[in-house]
């Protein structure tokens, strides 16, 4: 029997696990050992000694890189304090509490001592509740503090969050897992990567409440735990899991056991799931050890691997997934196999590497997603219970708009610009976008500007949005004076994005610039500005890039990897861009390689990087590629959106790299671009109403200082334009001016496109979002776009202002107790799908579209059906 100690019930090999990485974490970040762990000096309990040794052995190196002992040891104290204050905490059992309540770390965000905090807001008004009650009432706090938009992929952490009081859903979540964490909850942020029947993916939240875990929407309280908008397409996902920073043993389906960190499958708790083996076999039917497999999915016009795995000694490798289709690609030494399969065909299936050199041509097929599935049986929230739940979330709103106007307003923009003399709409522009932060960067003007003129307003227009919510005057006095001490020749624009600019790629922004400028002597300055190669190597023979220890690529600052002597490749080359903008070098990634480059001759130059080998790869020159429009289906292919509907990869060492090229380009024919040469493949793609993208691969090859170009084609798919019932033209509507209007009236003779949205949920938003971006051609197409809310959601926090840009012929109205909405759908209330509900009516009240809940691209499909509903309404007439 395996002797156990009292702290955490660690048995022997768990702890000698923890001892030896721990350990190893100490050798790894020797630079920073005094930094690090001068805290093991202070007088600590067991319990402390073992939680931030559990810490330290997993933490990830950008953490290792960026962050101090102090933080760590004050949250470690803080959840240990709290762990006895909270009436669950001796029933929260100790590999819960190690692996989903002691993390520091939710995703990518900035590590904040916030666990206190948040315990703060929340004890008193969860003191009394059970453990699933308090994980209702935090999700009410969550909404209370927070509200979805979209936005960029870099994760803002809670307080950030809890700042501007929005955020996408990974961020929304972060806040959920951090809140519920800090009252002692286990809680974990858990995803689908991409979705299998649509584009995108989502984030959610699962927390565990005396034996049993879960769901929540974060930031979107229901009135019962695991219910929530997502249902119904997480019965269709092809994955849903959660990385956990250490080696976690379940007991939940383990897909990746990784030296640092385990990925754990939790699609069995949502939708119906099979584990399927991939047999990997060389060209003689050997079984391969060691192949890489990648299990990927249509989504977004690329094949996203949602899984990548190695075969074992038997050339297996095993996936739990949905009943969906995947693409599977296995690689090994050089040589390469791929198969579309159908996971309901089977449950083993083999793929040879009989691949060298890329096919040639195009190829078509389907990526046919899991079918619609009916809802689980569960008991219907009652009336008075969701009356209840309404009244929160009214109630929650308000506190939110009460505490959004706080944040400084148009007219307060208006007079710092005219004391400051700047223009009035670029200055509120900026205090816009801060949000919550928008004193900070108000004082920050009011500050620097009547010394530096339009520079510190400058500066600010250079940062991403997010940006100016978490950056703060030391930071900006830092970019903003030593930035300008390097000013020097070089044309405006180049010097405000490739060296003003403190923003790389993704990473958290700080002060670094004069923090450079000072590790270099002039002498080396200047020599690094005339010969940037010498900075190259300097960087090359001193730094260590290892890619092994975390699955936050990219994510630590240019400082912590300067002062770790080591990062990834991403965070190596976020630094080398940093300490060339800093000493007056024009730096940056390159816009779809992500590549170091510096500028010199007029030209940019990338960095190469070999980790002090010596050794210089073979350079790749660069050749043109130009995009030809498909004169001969031009009237049927949809506009190429990159990103959405195209995208192009690069064959490397067996895989596909896609380009990250602009996302949203939609000009895609009007000049070539610069791409690397070699073998390329672009995918395109149409999605069907059932989900089913129609996906064609087209290859080609481009040569060093040739111009290549490619036809970008788009497979037809039919235009189903079906009659699915009629409406009553005399349902009746409320303005917002408090009058009545007939469906007939609002819709007119040529028919409309109508919405019923639920204004304060992602799935509504993402529709909203989409009009708006489709503005021009709806208003072109003379589709009246009328919007429904019910009385329960068109409450005195509903605000018609918060939806510029929407089409000219927009119509927002009240549907009093859905009556309309009930005349358009047999099953509502009980459309389990939810809102949004879409339909697009002809000139007879005869519905031609419908479409619930979730779907990205639900607009595009109504204003395709609405124009095809016009023409055969036209041609009809024509032809009388």
């Amino acid at each position: 029997m395996t002797e156990q100690t009292s702290v955490f019930s660690l048995d022997d090999r768990s702890m000698e696990q923890i001892e030896r990485k721990f350990r190893e974490k100490q050798h790894i970040a020797q630079a920073r050992i005094g930094g690090l762990f001068e805290i093991f000096r202070e007088e600590l309990t067991a319990e402390e000694t073992w939680a931030l040794k559990f810490l330290y052995a997993y933490m990830p190196l950008n953490d290792l890189a960026d962050y101090d002992g102090p933080l760590f040891l004050s949250h470690v104290r803080r959840t240990l304090d709290i762990r006895k204050r909270v009436p669950w905490g001796k029933r929260v059992p100790d590999h819960l509490f190690l692996h989903f309540v002691l993390p520091y770390r939710v995703n990518s965000e900035n590590i904040e001592d916030c666990r206190g905090i948040l315990y703060d807001e929340l004890a008193a008004r969860t003191a009394n509740l059970s453990m699933a009650e308090a994980i209702l009432e935090t999700n009410y706090w969550c909404h209370e503090k927070a509200v979805y938009i979209g936005s960029d992929l870099r994760t803002i952490s809670p307080l950030t969050m809890m700042r501007t009081a929005r955020g996408r859903c990974g961020e929304e979540s972060t806040l959920a897992v951090a809140a519920l964490r800090s009252l002692g909850i286990p809680a974990r942020q858990c995803y689908t990567p991409r979705w299998a029947h649509c584009d995108d993916n989502h984030a959610w939240v699962e927390a565990w409440a005396d034996g049993q875990w879960y769901f929540i929407g974060a930031c979107e309280p229901e009135p019962r735990l695991n219910l929530g908008w997502f249902s119904p397409p997480a019965r269709r996902a092809m994955l849903i899991n959660t990385r956990v920073p250490a080696n976690y043993p379940g007991p939940e389906d383990i897909t990746l056991a990784h030296e640092w960190y385990t990925e754990i499958n939790l699609l069995d708790g949502y939708a119906p799931a099979r584990t399927i083996t991939v047999v990997v076999k060389d060209g003689n039917g050997r079984p391969v050890d060691g192949a890489h497999v990648q299990f990927q999915l249509y989504n977004m016009a690329e094949l996203t691997p949602i899984a990548a795995l190695p075969t074992n000694e038997r050339g297996e490798a095993s996936f739990k997934t949905g009943f969906g289709d995947l693409v599977i690609r296995a690689v090994h030494a050089g040589g390469w196999g791929e198969e579309k399969i159908t996971v309901a065909d089977g449950e083993r299936f083999e793929i040879v590497l009989n691949r060298t050199k890329q096919e040639e041509g195009t190829a078509d097929f389907d990526m046919v997603p899991p079918p619609e599935r009916g809802d689980d049986a569960s008991d219907p929230v009652s009336g008075k219970e969701m009356e209840r739940h309404n009244g929160r979330i009214e109630e929650g709103t308000k506190i939110r708009k009460s505490f959004e106007e706080t944040f400084a307003d148009e007219a307060q923009a208006t007079d710092l610009a005219r004391i400051l003399g700047l223009q009035p709409e670029r200055v509120w522009d900026v205090l816009r976008k801060a949000r919550g932060n928008s004193r900070e960067m108000a004082a920050f003007l009011q500050e620097r500007s009547h010394e530096y003129g339009e520079w510190p307003l400058r500066l600010l227009e250079s940062l991403n949005e997010k940006d100016l919510a978490d950056t703060f005057r030391e930071t900006l006095d830092d970019h903003l004076i030593a930035s300008l001490s390097q000013r020097r020749d070089y044309p405006e624009d180049t010097f405000v994005r490739y060296i003003l600019c403190p923003r790389v790629q993704y990473e958290m922004i700080g002060p670094y610039k004069r923090f450079f400028q000072g590790e270099f002597t002039d002498a080396e300055s200047a020599l690094f500005r005339a010969n940037p190669p010498a900075l190259v190597s300097r960087l090359d023979k001193e730094w260590e890039i290892r890619e092994d220890l975390s699955h936050l690529q990219g994510k630590a600052t240019p400082l912590g990897t300067f002062r770790l002597k080591k990062g990834d490749r991403t965070s190596f080359a976020i630094m080398f861009v940093a300490i060339c903008r800093s000493i007056g070098i024009p730096a940056r990634l390159h816009p779809s390689e992500r590549k170091p480059q510096y500028m010199a001759d007029s030209g940019w130059k990338d960095a190469v990087f070999e980790n002090g080998s010596g050794r210089q790869p073979e350079r790749k020159d660069s050749g043109k590629l130009l995009l030809l429009r498909d004169t001969e289906t031009a009237a049927e292919a949809p506009a190429a959106s990159y990103s959405e509907n195209v995208t192009i990869a690069r064959l490397e060492n067996g895989n596909y790299k896609t380009l990250i090229y602009p996302h949203g380009k939609s000009d895609m024919y009007d000049e070539p671009f610069e791409v690397e040469q070699g073998s390329y493949r672009m995918t395109s793609g149409i999605r069907l109403k059932d989900g089913t993208a129609l996906v064609r691969f087209t290859y080609f090859t481009v040569s060093a200082g040739e111009l290549t170009q490619v036809p970008l084609t788009f497979r037809q798919a039919p235009l189903h334009l079906p009659v699915l019932g009629s409406v009553d033209r005399r349902s009746t509507f409320t303005l917002p001016d408090g009058g009545d209007k007939t469906l007939g009236e609002l819709a007119g003779t040529n028919g409309a496109i109508i919405a019923w949205i639920e204004p304060e949920r992602e799935p509504s938003k993402h529709l909203i979002r989409e009009i708006r971006e489709l503005a021009e051609a709806l208003t072109a197409s003379g589709a009246p776009v009328i919007l429904a809310v019910g009385d329960d959601k068109s409450t005195a926090t509903f605000d018609l202002s918060s939806y510029p840009g929407l089409p000219a012929d927009t119509i927002i109205v009240r549907d009093s107790g859905f009556a309309s909405l009930r005349s358009f759908m047999s099953d509502f209330p009980g459309n389990e799908a939810g809102f949004p509900h879409v339909f697009v009516l002809d000139g007879q009240d005869q519905i031609r579209y419908k479409e619930s809940g979730y779907k990205l691209g639900t607009g595009k499909e109504a204003l395709q059906v609405f124009c095809g509903v016009w023409q055969q309404q036209t041609d009809r007439s024509e032809a009388k």
